[in-house]
């Protein structure tokens, strides 16, 4: 799972690993890591270890890739969480180019990329891809350029995935999963009615993955955002 070691990432890894999966943490930053492992292991979590992936960086990726293979070669789940929020504080008429393609690089290269090269090994394992994203719909309550770019991107990404593991028959789930409003460092510990919190969410993702179901190019809504009137 990448970017597990805090926010939405942190809770998904937790409430699988109380389900009785075996956690890899992937994340930037070795210390951060470590303590996350250390919180995760207080709460009986087994985690099998951690490592270094930089989703803007390709090289990064092919060397966690065959990390990965050689060190936990029956994976069977990618979680791809990680991500950056682009600037969130200005509209699309003030958002910076750079800002844009940074956001892209990261959410959709990036995590493109990872599951590009982890793909053997998860149709070897008969597994699944389950992307932490957002609707492509815009929302008129928030719809920040470059975040909601890349993610729109990822779930394309998803849907042909989806089809063409379908059309070739390769053994390989791929769907996406929208936590709802939550709480986390990514928007700013922003905390509003409707909002949820990181166990929740974690929790009711977890019991998704488990529940037996085939959810073959699904665009899954934890927690809908209400519409107003």
């Amino acid at each position: 799972m990448t970017g597990a070691n805090k926010g939405i990432g942190f809770g998904i890894a937790k409430h699988l690993g109380i389900r009785g999966w075996n956690v890899i943490i992937g994340a930037r930053d070795e210390q951060r890591a470590e303590k996350a492992i250390s919180e995760l292991k207080a709460e009986g979590i087994n985690v099998l270890g951690w490592v270094n992936i930089e989703l803007k960086d390709v090289e990064s990726i092919e060397r966690a890739a065959k990390e990965i293979g050689e060190r936990f070669p029956r994976l069977s789940l990618l979680v791809n969480n990680a991500g950056i929020p682009g600037d969130m504080s200005v509209d699309s008429g003030r958002t910076e180019i750079s800002v844009i393609r940074e956001t892209l690089d990261v959410n959709f290269i990036g995590t493109f990329a990872l599951t590009k090269a982890l793909l053997p090994l998860i149709a070897q394992n008969k597994g699944r891809i389950a992307n932490i994203t957002v609707p492509s719909e815009i929302s008129p309550y928030w719809h920040p350029l470059a975040y909601v770019t890349s993610k729109a991107a990822q779930n394309a990404m998803m849907g042909v995935m989806a089809i063409e593991f379908e059309q070739q028959e390769t053994p390989v789930e791929i769907f996406s999963v929208h936590p709802g409003p939550t709480t986390t460092d990514l928007n700013g510990n922003m905390a509003l009615p409707g909002f949820h919190d990181i166990e929740t969410v974690g929790k009711k993702f977890a019991e998704l993955i488990d529940d037996g179901q085939n959810h073959q190019g699904e665009f899954i809504e934890l927690y809908p955002i209400v519409k107003e009137d």
